[in-house]
């Protein structure tokens, strides 16, 4: 076994496809290649299940001021000009469109498994040895597009649903009536949708750095031994 470490790391000090570090675990026999590799996959699956849950309860993004989604850019000036004809319209919207983005939240655990099961064994040696955030930004490159198309619709259904497209419509029209003014947008669903992939993947980055830097947060013997390492 010790040979066969050996030989690797020899190996892929020559690619140079890891740091010295990671080879120097291989070769001190510390850790394998496979259990780099299924550390990380349980790591990822850890706070990928976190985040979802998380997010999928009531006020998982309305409540979280760094995450909650606000009315879309273009929207902003015309808050008081409609809450002045309806009042707490805005208010309310807001709130509907965040249900949406928690009740679609569950949708994104098959998507990110999926992904994390691809993990190779350079994926995994080139994330244990880089930034906090290094599985996050792997997981966001695998995932959005996938995690868009899963989001997209669920939200465009939730947003009928607690009745937030129809709110919107309200709003939009409302604004849009006004003489002189540049007209807003009447569909939401692509708004919610990338904020509320932004707000998962803050989650996913918060369980990443819980399990790099808290020893409390690694709880198999697996992730103590892979991240004790880094």
């Amino acid at each position: 076994m010790k040979r066969f470490l050996k030989i690797t790391a020899m190996a892929v000090i020559a690619t140079g496809i890891f740091s010295s570090t990671s080879c120097e675990l291989l070769n001190n026999g510390k850790l394998s290649e496979e259990e780099v590799a299924a550390g990380l996959k349980e790591a990822l699956k850890h706070g990928s299940d976190s985040s979802t849950t998380r997010l999928h309860k009531q006020d998982g993004y309305l409540a979280d001021a760094t995450i909650k989604i606000l009315l879309p850019q273009e929207a902003q000036t015309a808050v008081s000009a409609v809450d002045a004809v309806v009042p707490g319209l805005s208010t309310q919207l807001v709130t509907k469109i965040n249900r949406a983005a928690e009740d679609a939240a569950i949708e994104a655990k098959p998507i990110l498994w999926n992904a994390i099961e691809g993990l190779t064994i350079q994926d995994a040696f080139t994330i244990l040895q880089g930034n906090d955030d290094a599985a996050t930004v792997y997981l966001r490159s695998k995932t959005y597009d996938g995690l868009y198309n899963a989001f997209q619709p669920k939200i465009q259904n939730s947003l009928q649903t607690v009745g937030a497209q129809q709110l919107w419509t309200q709003f939009s029209t409302t604004y849009n009536n006004i003489p002189f003014i540049t007209p807003i947008p009447d569909n939401l669903a692509a708004h919610v949708t990338n904020k509320a992939l932004d707000g998962l993947f803050v989650y996913v980055a918060k369980e990443e750095l819980k399990i790099r830097t808290d020893v409390n947060a690694r709880v198999t013997d697996l992730l103590k031994k892979v991240f004790a390492q880094q």
